[in-house]
């Protein structure tokens, strides 16, 4: 019998742990779900806007365009270019529209990890975003691993002027890099003309004409 009041005593002691436990798990799961960080963000600099929204093939990494610059020209009075950008395919297209966050992928702790390239160096970073407020975004950045370093970006809600605004790969709006390029959906238009194809392609050649009986020879 003692031991059986010594097992019932310690059991009801416990209870009430257990109950916190319960109530304390689902929030911890709960704190390792990312806030939403698709948005349009001022740099810590305000040099910059960048617009992050989902991307990838299940639409759940997230990718980022610059998509207004402070001093949108250079010395020159020109449109600023990726000059320094490492293909030399690249350096000629305009900083203002391009990718430069670099379909970063969702992490266990809520955070998102991949590169980012940084147009100022002609180099990628290794680099870590999360969003613990709806109003901040937190940017830390590596080079090879160390050298890192962290950013608050805040999220704007207003448009001003030379800002892009339009759909990605669209009029008046950013450019996703060919990796990261919006999917487009046949239309309609297009498969019925592959089915008209296909059609004329597998239709079955009509059989040639007998051939014209010789003519008469004239009488003599």
């Amino acid at each position: 019998m003692t031991n059986r009041s010594t097992i019932a005593g310690a059991a009801r002691r416990l209870a009430p742990l257990a109950g916190l436990v319960a109530a304390v798990l689902p929030g911890l799961a709960l704190a390792a779900a990312p806030n939403d960080a698709s948005g349009t963000w001022l740099t810590e600099d305000g040099r910059a806007r960048i617009r992050t929204e989902r991307c990838g093939p299940q639409n759940s990494n997230l990718c980022g365009y610059v998509v207004w610059l402070k001093v949108p020209l250079n010395d020159q009075g020109q449109p600023r270019i990726d000059f320094k950008n490492p293909d030399p395919k690249k350096q000629a297209r305009p900083s203002l529209g391009l990718q430069l966050i670099m379909g970063l992928k969702p992490q266990p702790d809520g955070h998102y990890g991949g590169k980012i390239y940084n147009a100022d160096e002609g180099k990628f970073y290794d680099v870590t975003m999360w969003s613990d407020q709806p109003t901040e975004l937190s940017v830390r950045g590596c080079l090879l691993g160390f050298l890192c370093g962290s950013q608050t970006w805040n999220r704007v809600n207003d448009v001003v002027p030379g800002q892009l605004t339009g759909p990605t790969n669209g009029p008046g709006g950013p450019r996703a890099d060919a990796e990261w390029a919006p999917k487009a959906a046949p239309t309609a238009g297009a498969g019925a003309s592959a089915a008209t194809v296909t059609a004329k392609t597998s239709a079955p050649k009509p059989a040639p004409k007998p051939g014209a009986a010789p003519a008469a020879a004239p009488a003599e």
